[in-house]
């Protein structure tokens, strides 16, 4: 199994990526940090930077967000954690997902 990190800092343009047609699943974990809070995210089947700046882009956007970070399994299930200094609405979190073109499940 290989993973690629990808951590972007900034908004990237589009939503969706069109070489990823296929919806993805996901959960959540929230956990404390020293500096605030670490909210994991499990998502299949995003494939490439695009879908990374996707999530990004949605993700950064939501309240409170300070951080987002992905570590890109291409066709598996993608690791995205999205810090912050208090605790972010999940409900923010999954619309984020959805409006970058992906659903997640209900943790």
């Amino acid at each position: 199994m290989t993973i690629e990190r990808v951590e972007l800092g900034v908004k990237d343009a589009g939503s969706g990526c069109a070489c990823c047609a296929a919806r993805n699943t996901s959960t959540t974990q929230e956990m404390p940090t020293e500096a605030g809070m670490s909210t994991t995210l499990l998502v299949d089947g995003m494939t490439c930077g695009h879908c990374v700046a996707s999530v990004t882009e949605e993700l950064s956007a939501v309240p409170g967000v300070d951080d987002v970070s992905v570590a890109l399994t291409a066709g598996g299930t993608s690791t995205v954690t999205v810090r912050s200094a208090a605790t972010v609405d999940h409900a923010a979190l999954r619309a984020a997902v959805t409006a970058a073109g992906y659903t997640i499940s209900a943790a």
